[in-house]
């Protein structure tokens, strides 16, 4: 009996340090690597034929390389100094911006560790590469801007310096513990953090490069609209991981994710839609697959926070300002934003990020971190919401500004030469066609 007894006092603690120890959820891990690939598919398949088709045929090979070349460089990037750029912690006040370079080549991070119960007990890693497919997918939205006239080697050079100089601060600011995430910013899924961001550094660049040659007199009419509504079918159905993925768990919240971003973006399209029909009285598939890029981009933010009715809101407003910056705004300002990066991207992740002050639920029980968190009135956060997009946009175009003249440097100039533009980018620079017709 005594050794009965003795056996068990043994065991005891390290029962207990079992019953302490944290269990790997495997529904959430799961649904998290499910949502990591999602949004994988949604840049070098979605974004790369959504923008591809927009082109012209003499560039659609380059269009895509800069997409999934981008998507790549970026997210090796990511691995190397990224992530600890934007999830570390730094010490002192310098957290504020920037997570710090303890987890270089994930440095301190094991294979086994898993992520807080609190964000789904599902391993680290999994977060390292659901984080890093949304790091790739900003870099490969400003690409949209400057199609046709940039050169590919400052393309590469850009985007592996911007990922860690802009996008890892940013990232820090608002998700990772940094300065706007304790000011109490609210974004679920990247309006901030990926679409203001990727559309404002696709404008800069557009402006520092300058015009395609023949802008705007000669007309440059799009590849194929039918590749175009595909990428944006394929970016919709990617979507999901975007933004029910930032539930971080197959929960109610990913559940409501998924909902709005449906209501949002279905509304969003029908709304460009009549709004085209009336303005031009032509409904075109083009309008409604923009429509549908800019509601997704509008409920982004979102899409946790408010219910059906708020989504509906903010699929209707996506779409509205979306029209006004690419119909309208670019008219005014003669910017060359060859796809509208800034005009669906910038202006709907703006326009997305104000309205999830406007119309996020105050319930403590629905929203897995927290309503109204800055202040705990409608009018406070909305304010809150309007710093932190002055913020990211502030840092990415001073930020966006220094990267670009760097890269130029390195690579003799950032744009191609007249004879490769007037040849194409497809022949010219990669020694194919995207047509072999």
């Amino acid at each position: 009996m005594k050794k009965w007894l003795l056996a068990i006092s043994l065991l005891l603690p390290a029962l207990a340090f079992g019953a302490d120890a944290p269990k790997i959820d495997t529904g959430n891990t799961a649904w998290m690597i499910m949502a990591s690939a999602l949004v994988l598919l949604m840049t070098p398949a979605g974004l790369a034929l959504f923008y591809g088709g927009m082109t012209r045929s003499k560039n659609i090979l380059n269009t895509y390389a800069m997409v999934f070349i981008g998507f790549s460089v970026a997210f090796i990037v990511w691995i190397i100094a990224g992530y600890s750029l934007a999830f570390g912690t730094a010490t002192g006040a310098m957290n504020s911006f920037i997570g710090g370079f303890a987890n270089v080549m994930l440095d301190g991070i094991k294979w086994s560790d898993l992520t807080p119960a609190a964000q789904g007990n599902f391993p680290q890693y999994i977060f390292v590469f659901f984080q890093g497919t949304f790091a790739a997918i900003t870099v490969a939205i400003a690409s949209g801007s400057v199609i046709e006239r940039m050169k590919f080697s400052t393309w590469v050079i850009f985007a592996a310096i911007w990922t860690v100089v802009v996008y890892g601060p940013i990232a820090h600011m608002v998700w990772g513990g940094g300065y706007l995430m304790k000011l109490g910013a609210l974004d679920f899924a990247g309006g901030t953090v990926v679409h203001m961001n990727g559309g404002l550094a696709g404008l800069v660049l557009a402006i520092l490069i300058g015009k395609r040659t023949g802008y705007p007199m000669i007309a440059m009419k799009p590849m194929s609209v039918m590749l175009t509504a595909l990428g944006a079918a394929l970016l919709w159905f990617g979507w999901y991981g975007f933004n029910a993925g930032s539930a971080f768990g197959a929960s109610t919240i990913a559940g409501l994710a998924a909902l709005t971003t449906t209501v949002a973006t279905a509304v969003a399209a029908v709304t460009w839609l009549v709004i085209e029909w009336t303005v031009f009285k032509k409904p075109t598939l083009l309008g409604a697959a923009s429509g549908v890029v800019a509601g997704l981009v509008a409920i982004t933010p979102a899409a946790g926070f408010v219910d059906v009715s708020g989504a509906m809101m903010i699929g209707i407003g996506g779409s509205v300002v979306g029209f006004f910056g690419v119909a309208t705004l670019k008219k005014i300002f003669k910017y060359d934003d060859s796809l509208d990066a800034f005009g669906i991207h910038f202006l709907g992740g703006l326009w997305g990020a104000v309205a999830t002050g406007i119309f996020a639920l105050n319930d403590k029980d629905l929203l897995w971190d927290g309503p109204l968190k800055a202040t705990g009135d409608r009018l406070g956060q909305i304010g809150v919401q309007l710093e932190s997009a002055a913020v990211v946009a502030l840092f990415t175009l001073v930020g966006t500004v220094v990267v670009y003249f760097i890269a130029a440097a390195l690579t003799g100039g950032g744009r191609v030469d007249e004879e490769t533009e007037a040849v194409g980018l497809d022949e010219a620079v990669h020694g194919e066609r995207g047509l072999n017709l």
